[in-house]
């Protein structure tokens, strides 16, 4: 005699499954997240609430739909929430996000940080490697140059401190976040988390630089910004991604200075086309400081950069005199500076 199959007992929803439900729910019921509907989702992720199958169509239902300001601010509020806390009176002037790594070119924005901070101005990098083959992340960059990388919070202040930069990694600070940025080869796209990661200024900063690799996002992001009170910040589509001017590019820069928006145009500094590098390298930035070699890319990318962050900073009136204001730091650097 055959004996009765066992029946499944239908289990109760997970409660993260509210939020897979708002964003798929159809043409005609999906809506975007509110932005605390978002800080409270992605408060569930970082805390490991969730199952991956629900992350992975939370991510990817987010991918598509293209995320709201207000979800942003609701991501990038819960990742502050959740991540390892910085020491209360720990400051910086200016948060550099980095999280794409150099493909095309050498990192050549890291000679226009060197300047800043040789300048008096604390800048603290903060970024993410090993989600993307094929790039020289900041942190190895940093490493080879001899250039400040800190282990943890503690570490970033003395760094502050004696040299005025320091780069952290997330996977010190919000190792999570971390682990969701390297799900990109699996996913095979980006995820919103490409995005708000360059929001995420652990420092507070009052001042913020942000690259693009889309433009359309550019607007989004200073949306963003504007939403979480961001006082100033500056957007732009870089190299890879990065924090880095094309000087075969004129660049559009969006600025944003305590809730009013201003739109302005860096013109290139070299006309045609620039080819690809063999492989990004640290050298070529060592031998341009110390001024053993020259580099025309190179140092017009730097000064460029550097310009644009001083416009960031405020540390100049406009972008002729943060121009010229680079050009001076230039000059009057320490080529000693680099190991």
């Amino acid at each position: 005699m055959n004996q009765p199959s066992a029946i499944d007992t239908p289990q109760p929803e997970h409660p993260f499954a509210a939020y897979v439900r708002i964003l798929g729910k159809g043409r005609t019921g999906t809506r975007s997240l509110t932005r605390e509907e978002a800080r409270q989702a992605f408060g569930m992720v970082l805390r490991g609430e969730v199952e991956d199958l629900q992350l992975g169509a939370f991510l990817m239902l987010l991918r598509v739909k293209e995320e709201t300001g207000d979800e942003l601010a609701g991501f990038v509020e819960a990742c502050r929430d959740e991540m390892v806390a910085p020491p209360t009176a720990l400051a910086a002037d200016l948060d550099w996000s980095s999280y794409a790594g150099k493909k095309h070119q050498h990192p050549w924005f890291l000679l226009s940080a060197l300047l800043l901070a040789g300048a008096g101005h604390r800048v603290f990098i903060h970024g993410s490697d090993g989600h993307t083959p094929g790039r020289l992340y900041t942190e190895e960059a940093m490493l080879e140059l001899g250039l400040p990388v800190a282990p943890n919070w503690k570490e970033v202040e003395t760094q502050l401190q004696q040299r005025r930069l320091s780069y952290l990694s997330l996977r010190h600070f919000c190792p999570a976040l971390h682990r969701i940025m390297r799900l990109k080869p699996l996913l095979g796209l980006r995820s919103p988390v490409n995005t708000l990661t360059r929001m995420l200024n652990p420092l507070g900063c009052p001042a913020s630089i942000q690259s693009i690799f889309h433009p359309a996002y550019g607007h989004l992001h200073r949306d963003t910004d504007r939403l979480l009170g961001q006082p100033r910040s500056l957007v732009f589509k870089g190299d890879s991604g990065e924090v880095e001017i094309k000087p075969q590019a004129d660049t559009r820069l969006l600025l944003l200075d305590r809730g009013e928006q201003e739109e302005l145009l860096l013109p290139r500094a070299i006309n045609g086309r620039v080819g690809a590098v063999q492989a990004p390298a640290v050298e070529p930035l060592r031998q341009l400081w110390r001024g053993e070699r020259g580099d025309d890319y190179g140092l017009h990318s730097t000064l460029a950069t550097a310009a644009t962050a001083l416009l960031a900073l405020a540390a100049a009136d406009d972008l002729d005199t943060a121009q010229r204001e680079a050009a001076r730091l230039w000059r009057d650097r320490d080529t000693n500076a680099l190991a």
